[in-house]
């Protein structure tokens, strides 16, 4: 499959835009192995083939465990590898991914708020918008994965 534009070259000034975000995640609180969790949660949701493979590598290099990434998309049978506030935070990607359902569940919100404090949450939850606005991307572009 051959990619389509490069949307980085193509319109510079929206892609230099998405960058800043890219910075936003560098500078936030949230652990980076939590924020390569809902990247790699919600690419598998989304089906991102150059997502999953550039932030399954991220992880890896984070200290990641591969057993982790590879039961990340069955968590809920895989419950004692990941923490309680992974947990929260994996189900608070999938509901902000799966927006069409319902959305980030009252439950689920509540659930948070007893684990995180607002910036925190807040966190969460650009984390999850923003790797879903670069999933779109991705698949809209055919973006492709590495060869190496």
């Amino acid at each position: 499959m051959n990619n389509r534009l490069n949307i980085a070259k193509t319109d510079a000034a929206a892609y230099k835009a998405m960058l800043g975000l890219v910075t936003y995640l560098q500078n936030i609180s949230l652990s980076h192995t939590w924020q390569e969790l809902i990247k790699i949660r919600a690419s598998q949701i989304n089906g991102c083939a150059h997502c999953l493979d550039l932030h399954t590598r991220d992880a890896v290099k984070l200290g990641e465990t591969p057993q982790r990434i590879y039961l990340l998309n069955a968590w809920r049978e895989a419950l004692e590898l990941y923490s309680v506030e992974e947990q929260v935070i994996l189900e608070m990607t999938e509901e902000i991914t799966l927006i069409n359902k319902k959305g980030l569940s009252e439950k689920t919100y509540n659930k948070a708020k007893e684990l995180f404090t607002e910036q925190q949450i807040a966190e969460i939850i650009m984390t999850a918008i923003i790797i879903n606005s670069y999933n779109r991307i991705g698949i809209s572009t055919l973006m492709p994965i590495s060869r190496n």
